[in-house]
Protein backbone atom coordinates (compact mmCIF):
# COMPACT_ATOMS: atom_id res chain seq x y z
CA UNK A 1 0.00 0.00 0.00
CA UNK A 2 1.42 3.39 -0.96
CA UNK A 3 2.39 5.66 1.89
CA UNK A 4 1.47 8.73 -0.15
CA UNK A 5 -1.90 10.08 0.86
CA UNK A 6 -3.83 12.59 -1.23
CA UNK A 7 -3.24 13.79 -4.73
CA UNK A 8 -0.04 15.32 -6.12
CA UNK A 9 -0.24 19.07 -6.63
CA UNK A 10 -1.47 20.16 -10.02
CA UNK A 11 0.58 22.70 -12.03
CA UNK A 12 -2.05 25.37 -11.43
CA UNK A 13 -2.53 24.71 -7.71
CA UNK A 14 -1.43 27.41 -5.21
CA UNK A 15 1.07 25.07 -3.53
CA UNK A 16 3.30 24.77 -6.59
CA UNK A 17 3.19 28.40 -7.76
CA UNK A 18 5.95 29.63 -5.40
CA UNK A 19 8.29 26.91 -6.68
CA UNK A 20 7.57 27.87 -10.29
CA UNK A 21 8.48 31.47 -9.47
CA UNK A 22 11.74 30.55 -7.72
CA UNK A 23 14.02 30.55 -10.83
CA UNK A 24 12.83 34.02 -11.85
CA UNK A 25 13.21 35.25 -8.27
CA UNK A 26 16.76 33.91 -8.03
CA UNK A 27 17.75 35.59 -11.31
CA UNK A 28 16.11 38.86 -10.21
CA UNK A 29 17.91 38.88 -6.88
CA UNK A 30 21.26 37.90 -8.42
CA UNK A 31 21.22 40.38 -11.31
CA UNK A 32 19.07 43.24 -9.96
CA UNK A 33 18.82 43.40 -6.18
CA UNK A 34 22.41 42.47 -5.26
CA UNK A 35 24.04 44.83 -7.84
CA UNK A 36 21.70 47.62 -6.75
CA UNK A 37 22.65 47.12 -3.11
CA UNK A 38 26.32 47.06 -4.13
CA UNK A 39 26.01 50.33 -6.07
CA UNK A 40 24.19 51.95 -3.15
CA UNK A 41 26.98 50.87 -0.78
CA UNK A 42 29.62 52.05 -3.26
CA UNK A 43 28.08 55.53 -3.28
CA UNK A 44 29.35 55.99 0.30
CA UNK A 45 32.95 55.26 -0.67
CA UNK A 46 35.83 56.75 -2.61
CA UNK A 47 37.18 54.47 -5.34
CA UNK A 48 39.07 55.04 -8.56
CA UNK A 49 37.98 51.74 -10.08
CA UNK A 50 41.35 50.02 -9.59
CA UNK A 51 42.76 50.57 -6.11
CA UNK A 52 41.32 50.03 -2.67
CA UNK A 53 37.77 51.02 -1.82
CA UNK A 54 37.81 53.55 1.01
CA UNK A 55 34.66 54.44 2.99
CA UNK A 56 34.03 58.18 2.80
CA UNK A 57 30.58 58.64 4.30
CA UNK A 58 28.50 61.25 2.48
CA UNK A 59 31.45 62.80 0.63
CA UNK A 60 30.42 61.41 -2.78
CA UNK A 61 26.78 62.39 -2.29
CA UNK A 62 27.81 65.87 -1.16
CA UNK A 63 30.03 66.31 -4.21
CA UNK A 64 27.24 65.23 -6.57
CA UNK A 65 24.39 67.19 -4.97
CA UNK A 66 26.42 70.41 -4.72
CA UNK A 67 27.79 70.20 -8.27
CA UNK A 68 26.29 73.08 -10.32
CA UNK A 69 26.21 70.82 -13.39
CA UNK A 70 23.72 68.41 -11.78
CA UNK A 71 20.58 70.61 -12.22
CA UNK A 72 21.46 71.14 -15.89
CA UNK A 73 21.97 67.39 -16.44
CA UNK A 74 18.63 66.71 -14.75
CA UNK A 75 16.94 69.34 -16.91
CA UNK A 76 18.37 67.90 -20.14
CA UNK A 77 17.39 64.38 -19.04
CA UNK A 78 13.78 65.36 -18.37
CA UNK A 79 13.65 67.44 -21.54
CA UNK A 80 14.83 64.53 -23.68
CA UNK A 81 12.32 62.32 -21.88
CA UNK A 82 9.37 64.69 -22.41
CA UNK A 83 10.10 65.62 -26.03
CA UNK A 84 10.89 62.06 -27.12
CA UNK A 85 7.67 60.86 -25.44
CA UNK A 86 5.68 63.58 -27.23
CA UNK A 87 7.17 62.51 -30.55
CA UNK A 88 7.14 58.74 -30.14
CA UNK A 89 3.68 58.24 -28.62
CA UNK A 90 1.42 59.66 -31.38
CA UNK A 91 3.57 58.22 -34.17
CA UNK A 92 3.69 54.80 -32.49
CA UNK A 93 -0.09 54.79 -31.97
CA UNK A 94 -0.78 55.67 -35.60
CA UNK A 95 1.69 53.08 -36.89
CA UNK A 96 0.33 50.45 -34.49
CA UNK A 97 -3.23 51.07 -35.66
CA UNK A 98 -2.12 50.97 -39.29
CA UNK A 99 -0.15 47.73 -38.87
CA UNK A 100 -3.11 46.07 -37.10
CA UNK A 101 -4.91 45.88 -40.47
CA UNK A 102 -5.28 42.63 -42.34
CA UNK A 103 -3.72 43.59 -45.67
CA UNK A 104 -0.70 41.50 -46.57
CA UNK A 105 1.56 44.43 -47.38
CA UNK A 106 1.12 45.72 -43.84
CA UNK A 107 2.88 42.64 -42.48
CA UNK A 108 5.83 43.35 -44.79
CA UNK A 109 5.89 46.98 -43.70
CA UNK A 110 5.80 45.85 -40.07
CA UNK A 111 9.03 43.91 -40.63
CA UNK A 112 10.64 46.89 -42.38
CA UNK A 113 9.59 49.26 -39.57
CA UNK A 114 11.12 46.92 -37.00
CA UNK A 115 14.61 47.00 -38.57
CA UNK A 116 15.91 50.07 -36.63
CA UNK A 117 15.29 48.31 -33.33
CA UNK A 118 17.56 45.43 -34.34
CA UNK A 119 20.52 47.76 -34.89
CA UNK A 120 22.83 48.73 -32.04
CA UNK A 121 22.59 52.28 -30.73
CA UNK A 122 26.30 52.85 -31.32
CA UNK A 123 26.03 51.77 -34.97
CA UNK A 124 23.02 54.04 -35.49
CA UNK A 125 24.87 56.98 -33.92
CA UNK A 126 27.93 56.42 -36.12
CA UNK A 127 25.75 56.25 -39.25
CA UNK A 128 23.83 59.43 -38.44
CA UNK A 129 27.02 61.25 -37.44
CA UNK A 130 28.46 60.46 -40.86
CA UNK A 131 25.25 61.45 -42.67
CA UNK A 132 25.02 64.76 -40.81
CA UNK A 133 28.65 65.78 -41.35
CA UNK A 134 28.50 69.26 -42.94
CA UNK A 135 31.56 68.61 -45.14
CA UNK A 136 31.23 64.97 -46.17
CA UNK A 137 27.68 64.01 -45.20
CA UNK A 138 24.41 63.65 -47.05
CA UNK A 139 23.91 67.38 -47.59
CA UNK A 140 27.36 67.89 -49.10
CA UNK A 141 26.98 64.83 -51.31
CA UNK A 142 23.60 65.92 -52.67
CA UNK A 143 24.62 69.61 -52.89
CA UNK A 144 21.66 70.61 -50.70
CA UNK A 145 22.55 73.67 -48.64
CA UNK A 146 19.79 73.11 -46.06
CA UNK A 147 21.20 69.68 -45.14
CA UNK A 148 24.77 70.96 -44.93
CA UNK A 149 24.34 72.72 -41.59
CA UNK A 150 26.45 72.02 -38.53
CA UNK A 151 23.75 69.79 -37.03
CA UNK A 152 25.81 68.54 -34.11
CA UNK A 153 27.69 71.79 -33.47
CA UNK A 154 24.71 73.94 -32.44
CA UNK A 155 22.92 73.29 -29.12
CA UNK A 156 19.36 73.46 -30.42
CA UNK A 157 20.05 71.41 -33.55
CA UNK A 158 22.07 68.83 -31.62
CA UNK A 159 19.26 68.36 -29.11
CA UNK A 160 16.73 67.96 -31.92
CA UNK A 161 18.93 65.40 -33.67
CA UNK A 162 19.26 63.36 -30.45
CA UNK A 163 15.47 63.29 -30.01
CA UNK A 164 14.97 62.40 -33.68
CA UNK A 165 17.46 59.52 -33.66
CA UNK A 166 16.13 58.14 -30.37
CA UNK A 167 12.57 58.28 -31.70
CA UNK A 168 13.58 56.71 -35.00
CA UNK A 169 15.13 53.76 -33.17
CA UNK A 170 12.42 53.04 -30.60
CA UNK A 171 9.17 53.92 -32.40
CA UNK A 172 9.06 50.40 -33.96
CA UNK A 173 9.09 48.76 -30.52
CA UNK A 174 6.21 50.85 -29.22
CA UNK A 175 4.32 50.46 -32.50
CA UNK A 176 4.47 46.71 -31.93
CA UNK A 177 2.97 47.19 -28.45
CA UNK A 178 0.13 49.31 -29.83
CA UNK A 179 -0.44 46.87 -32.67
CA UNK A 180 -1.05 44.13 -30.12
CA UNK A 181 -3.31 46.42 -28.12
CA UNK A 182 -5.44 47.27 -31.15
CA UNK A 183 -5.83 43.61 -32.04
CA UNK A 184 -7.27 42.97 -28.57
CA UNK A 185 -10.13 45.45 -29.10
CA UNK A 186 -13.42 43.60 -29.77
CA UNK A 187 -14.48 43.89 -33.41
CA UNK A 188 -18.09 44.23 -32.29
CA UNK A 189 -17.36 47.77 -31.09
CA UNK A 190 -16.34 48.85 -34.58
CA UNK A 191 -19.26 47.03 -36.18
CA UNK A 192 -21.70 48.82 -33.89
CA UNK A 193 -20.02 52.15 -34.65
CA UNK A 194 -20.31 51.54 -38.38
CA UNK A 195 -24.01 50.82 -38.00
CA UNK A 196 -24.36 54.16 -36.23
CA UNK A 197 -22.64 55.88 -39.16
CA UNK A 198 -19.33 56.64 -37.43
CA UNK A 199 -16.42 57.17 -39.80
CA UNK A 200 -12.81 56.04 -39.44
CA UNK A 201 -11.67 59.17 -37.62
CA UNK A 202 -14.61 59.07 -35.21
CA UNK A 203 -13.97 55.38 -34.49
CA UNK A 204 -10.32 56.12 -33.77
CA UNK A 205 -11.06 58.82 -31.19
CA UNK A 206 -14.18 57.21 -29.69
CA UNK A 207 -13.14 53.54 -29.63
CA UNK A 208 -9.47 52.93 -30.38
CA UNK A 209 -7.87 55.56 -28.13
CA UNK A 210 -10.08 54.87 -25.07
CA UNK A 211 -9.49 51.13 -25.43
CA UNK A 212 -5.72 51.72 -25.65
CA UNK A 213 -5.64 53.55 -22.32
CA UNK A 214 -3.73 50.87 -20.41
CA UNK A 215 -1.52 50.14 -23.40
CA UNK A 216 -0.55 53.81 -23.46
CA UNK A 217 0.32 53.61 -19.76
CA UNK A 218 2.51 50.55 -20.34
CA UNK A 219 4.24 52.04 -23.37
CA UNK A 220 4.75 55.39 -21.65
CA UNK A 221 6.28 53.69 -18.61
CA UNK A 222 8.78 51.80 -20.77
CA UNK A 223 9.47 54.95 -22.78
CA UNK A 224 9.98 57.26 -19.81
CA UNK A 225 12.02 54.87 -17.68
CA UNK A 226 14.06 53.79 -20.69
CA UNK A 227 14.93 57.39 -21.55
CA UNK A 228 16.78 57.65 -18.24
CA UNK A 229 19.36 55.16 -19.51
CA UNK A 230 20.15 56.84 -22.87
CA UNK A 231 23.91 56.81 -22.93
CA UNK A 232 25.64 54.99 -25.78
CA UNK A 233 23.75 56.75 -28.57
CA UNK A 234 24.30 60.23 -27.10
CA UNK A 235 27.92 59.45 -26.20
CA UNK A 236 28.81 58.42 -29.76
CA UNK A 237 26.66 61.07 -31.45
CA UNK A 238 27.49 64.22 -29.46
CA UNK A 239 29.49 63.20 -26.34
CA UNK A 240 27.14 65.48 -24.42
CA UNK A 241 27.95 68.53 -26.53
CA UNK A 242 28.08 71.06 -27.87
CA UNK A 243 29.02 72.34 -24.42
CA UNK A 244 26.62 70.47 -22.15
CA UNK A 245 23.57 70.78 -24.43
CA UNK A 246 22.98 67.01 -24.57
CA UNK A 247 24.72 65.95 -21.35
CA UNK A 248 22.07 63.72 -19.76
CA UNK A 249 22.41 62.23 -16.29
CA UNK A 250 23.43 58.78 -17.54
CA UNK A 251 26.24 60.32 -19.60
CA UNK A 252 27.31 62.38 -16.58
CA UNK A 253 27.49 59.15 -14.59
CA UNK A 254 29.76 57.56 -17.21
CA UNK A 255 32.09 60.55 -17.40
CA UNK A 256 32.47 60.71 -13.63
CA UNK A 257 33.03 56.99 -13.23
CA UNK A 258 35.13 56.00 -16.23
CA UNK A 259 36.77 59.24 -17.33
CA UNK A 260 37.32 60.98 -13.99
CA UNK A 261 37.68 57.69 -12.01
CA UNK A 262 35.14 58.83 -9.41
CA UNK A 263 33.20 55.61 -8.92
CA UNK A 264 31.63 56.79 -5.67
CA UNK A 265 30.05 59.82 -7.34
CA UNK A 266 29.02 57.76 -10.37
CA UNK A 267 27.31 55.27 -8.03
CA UNK A 268 25.45 58.12 -6.33
CA UNK A 269 24.13 59.28 -9.72
CA UNK A 270 23.12 55.69 -10.51
CA UNK A 271 21.07 55.56 -7.31
CA UNK A 272 19.44 58.88 -8.25
CA UNK A 273 18.50 57.46 -11.66
CA UNK A 274 16.95 54.38 -10.05
CA UNK A 275 14.92 56.51 -7.64
CA UNK A 276 13.70 58.80 -10.43
CA UNK A 277 12.74 55.82 -12.60
CA UNK A 278 10.88 54.16 -9.73
CA UNK A 279 9.00 57.37 -8.89
CA UNK A 280 8.00 57.96 -12.52
CA UNK A 281 6.86 54.36 -12.97
CA UNK A 282 4.68 54.54 -9.84
CA UNK A 283 3.28 57.90 -10.94
CA UNK A 284 2.33 56.62 -14.40
CA UNK A 285 0.76 53.53 -12.89
CA UNK A 286 -1.28 55.68 -10.54
CA UNK A 287 -2.37 57.98 -13.36
CA UNK A 288 -3.37 54.96 -15.44
CA UNK A 289 -5.58 53.52 -12.73
CA UNK A 290 -5.41 50.43 -10.57
CA UNK A 291 -6.61 48.10 -13.32
CA UNK A 292 -3.72 48.85 -15.70
CA UNK A 293 -1.70 45.79 -14.75
CA UNK A 294 -4.71 43.48 -14.73
CA UNK A 295 -5.82 44.73 -18.14
CA UNK A 296 -2.39 44.06 -19.63
CA UNK A 297 -2.31 40.55 -18.18
CA UNK A 298 -5.71 39.79 -19.66
CA UNK A 299 -4.50 40.83 -23.11
CA UNK A 300 -1.48 38.51 -23.03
Amino acid sequence: MSSFHGHPPRPGSPGILPWLAMPALVVFVAFAVIPLVGVFALSFTTWDGIGAINPSGLASWRAVLTDPRLPHALWVTFLVMAVSWAVQTPVSILLGVFLAGRQRYRAVLGVVYFVPLMLSSAAIAIAYKALLDPNFGLGAGLKIQVLSQDWLGRPGLAFGIVVFVVSWQFIPFHSLIYQGGVQQIPKSLYEAAQLDGAGTVRQFFSITLPQLRYTIVTSSTLMVVGSLTFFDLIFVLTEGGPGDATRVLALDMYKRGFQASLMGQASAIAVILVLIGLALALLLRRLGGRDAGASQLEGV
